[in-house]
């Protein structure tokens, strides 16, 4: 099967890669035509995940797909974007039909999920990787980034932590537990879900936001170095699940939720008097610290001692930590 009869088949015709709106022209020509209403900016950016690296060689190319583009997903999320589309570049060893029509099919529910759009890409012979890159708009001015953070705010998060990191010895064969505990937390690994709602929410009362996808130390380490102050994390305020407890017990929990990574949910800073409104409205917003005077990402235990470990996330290169 060559290259364009490969895209026909398995990803032009999908749901997703139909006509909508944001999307001028898609699928079939040598660009992509977006549309923005006036005022609005684009929020643009990519993702590339390679087996034997991101995910193991061996991976259900159903939930495959789908965790390839709600990771993607999530960038968008962080900064309070509406999605429009997404491109697709696939590096395949061999083009096999099962493999190929699992993973359309993961794609495919994952895009219409997230309400977003399939618009181009492109396919190519080699060691499995997906390059994913994604769309959005956000209102002038109201776009969430890294900067913006003040002393006195809130550090709060947008669920329980750790549970894409927790499922990862299940993933890879290293671990079992009974389907009450595995379910939820492969749950979690295989198909996270942008918040993408709760970033819209959070445009204008915020002050700055990212979604944690290499640990929670690291991750809130750049919104503290980009906004130059400290962010203050207090250990006993982590939310964490029932299934990650019994899994790996509060220590192993803690660890997960602190420096595993995987979870694709938002960590920001919030005013204080913007709490209430937001948890009325039934947002899933847990505040585990504050933002001081000062630098870097300091742990607190539950007498206020410092206990920073200093393993703070994954990174590709390079030593961790602010």
């Amino acid at each position: 099967m060559g290259e364009f009869e490969l895209i026909r088949h398995y990803f032009a015709a999908a749901s997703c890669a139909q006509a909508g709106a944001g999307v001028a022209l898609g699928i079939g020509d040598d660009c992509a035509l977006l549309e923005l209403p006036v005022g609005e900016q684009l929020a643009v950016s990519t993702d590339t995940l390679v087996a034997g690296v991101h995910f193991p060689d061996s991976s259900d190319p159903f939930l495959l797909a789908q965790r390839a583009l709600g990771v993607s997903v999530s960038d968008l999320a962080a900064m309070g974007a509406t999605p429009i589309g997404f491109t697709l570049a696939l590096t395949l060893p061999h083009a096999e039909p099962a493999w190929l029509q699992g993973f359309a099919r993961g794609l495919d529910q994952m895009a219409q999920h997230c309400a977003l759009r399939l618009i181009g890409g492109d396919t190519s012979r080699g060691p499995l990787a997906l390059t994913l890159t994604v769309f959005g708009r956000v209102p002038n001015g109201l776009a969430l980034t890294r900067t913006g953070a003040r002393i006195g705010d809130l550090l709060c998060v947008g669920g329980e932590l750790g549970d894409g990191a927790g499922a990862l010895p299940l993933v890879l064969g290293q671990r079992q537990a009974a389907a009450a505990i595995a379910e939820p937390l492969l749950a979690r690994y295989w198909s996270p879900r942008p918040q993408l709602d709760l970033g819209v929410a959070l445009r204008g009362k915020a002050t700055a936001a990212l979604d944690i996808s290499d640990g929670l130390l690291a991750d809130c380490g750049h919104i503290a170095a980009a906004s130059g102050v400290a962010l203050l994390i207090e250990q006993a305020r982590l939310p964490l699940s029932q299934a990650l407890l019994a899994l790996l017990g509060i220590s192993g929990a803690r660890d997960c939720a602190l420096s595993g990574g995987d979870d694709y949910l938002l960590a920001f800073t919030l005013p204080a008097e913007q709490l209430a409104g937001l948890q009325a409205q039934a947002w899933p917003i847990h505040v585990i610290g504050r933002v001081e005077a000062g630098s870097g990402v300091r742990l607190l235990d539950q007498h206020g001692q410092c206990i920073t470990p200093q393993v703070r996330g994954y990174q590709h290169f390079g030593s961790d930590g602010d």
